[in-house]
């Protein structure tokens, strides 16, 4: 395996994972949390905030590696961590990084 292939296989699963951590934490803030003040069912913010718990960690835990593999500096590592207790920071972070991907490919 080349080393391009190593960095678009990491690039690829953090990106994932960024995107489903990002709809876990819109489900929470717009969906459960209205459900459980509005509505009187505070089980779903239960649920859904153990789901986003565990998708928050999952992706604080592959920020590092995937900088390192990829070879992100402290700015862009930095720009993911902020990136992830923003709500819509998942997908802004990922647009950016869809950008850089086209970049690199193209030159």
């Amino acid at each position: 395996m080349t080393q391009q292939t190593e960095k678009a296989i990491w690039l690829k699963r953090f990106k994932i994972i960024s995107i489903i951590e990002g709809i876990s934490f819109l489900l929470l803030l717009f969906v459960a949390m209205p459900m459980k003040y509005m509505l009187d069912m505070p089980l779903a913010v239960t649920y859904v905030g153990w789901a986003h718990g565990v998708l928050f960690v999952i992706y604080i835990y592959i920020v590092f590696p995937t900088a390192k593999k990829v070879g992100w500096d402290f700015t862009k590592t930095l720009f993911a961590l902020i990136a992830s207790v923003l709500p819509f920071g998942p997908f802004i972070f990922d647009r950016y990084l869809t950008k850089k991907e086209k970049e690199m490919a193209s030159s």
